[in-house]
């Protein structure tokens, strides 16, 4: 069986950002890492650019797999955004290259980053933005702004699950789950 150049091409791609940051890696050291030459990866990519789309592009299908996975029909809506938010978290801390990523936004500041990051944040916010529709269309939770409150959703469960650590006790998954139902039944409406 011949071996798939493209799917070759882009776990080397994905290993060296993981590596070496976006900044750092050239399109020579992915045709080093995948074995190909140089010219076959531009048999399937344009460009560095279209490349690393497509790796976060699968990354944010994984990240919502991930967070559907733990749905669970017989919890209370505000109960799965924790779980879905807490899943997102967790594959985002512990996946190689989104550590990486976000490294080099902070440190370097570098554009394509900040964009690829970006696009992430708004998938998530959209995968929320989905779940509110329908939870408010059920009658689990009162109408609203959908969209304030997922940007909101999104950035509360970052700053309870991160920030308030670098200051204060953790908040356990119980408080996390009583903040977010709180926010979620009395937040910003229409």
């Amino acid at each position: 069986m011949a071996p798939d150049r493209r799917k070759m091409i882009v776990e080397a791609a994905t290993k060296s950002f993981s590596l070496f940051g976006y900044k750092a890696t050239t399109m020579d050291q992915v045709a080093r890492l995948a074995n190909v030459g140089k010219g076959t990866i531009y048999t399937f990519f344009k460009n560095k650019e279209e490349l690393f789309e497509e790796i976060i592009s699968t990354l944010v299908k994984e990240m919502i797999a991930e967070a559907e996975s733990v749905i669970e029909s017989d919890l209370t809506f505000a109960e799965n955004v924790h779980l879905a938010l807490s899943r997102l978290l967790a594959f985002r801390s512990q996946h190689q290259l989104m550590i990486k990523l976000v490294q080099e936004e902070k440190e370097m500041g570098t554009i394509a980053v900040s964009e690829m990051l970006r696009h992430v944040e708004d998938e998530i916010i959209a995968y929320l933005r989905e779940k509110m529709e329908t939870a408010i269309s059920k009658g689990a939770i009162p109408p609203r702004d959908i969209e304030i409150t997922s940007f909101l959703l999104l950035k509360m469960y970052i700053a309870l699950v991160s920030d308030w650590e670098r200051n204060h006790e953790p908040l356990s998954s119980e408080q996390i789950a009583e903040i977010m139902k709180v926010f979620l039944l009395s937040g910003p409406a229409n």
